[in-house]
């Protein structure tokens, strides 16, 4: 039956191992280059240049030029939601393309899932944010309470500027390893935004990896206190 959306071009794009390693770099929310992508993904320049046409042309991946570089991103923060739901899917069902190592935790406690917070302490704050009355879990979806904008307003979020952006202020992303949902769209942003700004938190050069500071974890668990 050849009628409704064609799923099997978005698996043959995500399918390839070079690719599926770009895309999950760029899960960084960094742009990076051809060249930067090529290591990632074990390949030739040339190779990958081909690969990533292909991914851009697929609508999976956007580019931009600066000078006589071009940069690559994931399309969207659509993009970044649907591979973080396919890598809990894989997780779920044992599908790891590496041993547990010495990164494996610092990913599963912390980590940068395209522009907002994931793992424990992702699901933590979402957590947190629903116990307290801040945000409302309606369904599927998300939205966030008086009480909770005040409470925003408090840390330092702008919640109206937020609220003028075209982009969804709240939503659930499906977290791979906790198997749970996370906090997304502008406020989840806005949210690591700040924590990396005061300086809770700092990124790792060559992760995804969330590193939060002795009095940012002090902190962070404070304003997020667990709700089990």
């Amino acid at each position: 039956m050849n009628e409704g959306p064609d799923i099997a071009q978005i698996g043959a794009l995500i399918g390839d191992p070079a690719r599926a390693n770009m895309l999950t770099a760029l899960m960084g929310g960094k742009a990076l280059t051809a060249t930067e992508l090529a290591a990632v993904g074990g390949i030739t320049v040339q190779t990958a240049s081909t690969h990533l046409a292909k991914l851009e042309a697929g609508n999976l991946l956007a580019q931009r030029k600066q000078g006589r570089h071009r940069y690559f991103t994931l399309a969207d923060d659509s993009v970044g939601k649907f591979l973080e739901s396919i890598m809990g899917f894989a997780a779920g069902r044992g599908h790891l393309r590496h041993k547990p190592g010495p990164k494996e935790p610092a990913l599963r406690k912390a980590r940068i899932c395209y522009d907002h917070l994931a793992g424990d302490y992702g699901v933590r704050m979402l957590d947190s944010l629903i116990a307290r009355g801040a945000i409302d879990a309606i369904g599927e979806g998300l939205a966030l309470t008086e009480n909770g904008e005040s409470e925003l307003k408090r840390i330092g979020i702008d919640v109206h500027a937020l609220k003028s952006s075209r982009r969804p202020l709240c939503r659930s992303c499906l977290d791979w390893s906790e198997r749970r949902a996370h906090l997304a769209g502008s406020l989840g942003k806005a949210l690591l935004s700040n924590f990396l700004e005061t300086g809770w938190a700092r990124r790792t050069a060559e992760s995804r990896s969330v590193i939060f500071s002795p009095e940012g974890e002090r902190q962070f668990l404070a304003l997020f206190p667990a709700t089990k």
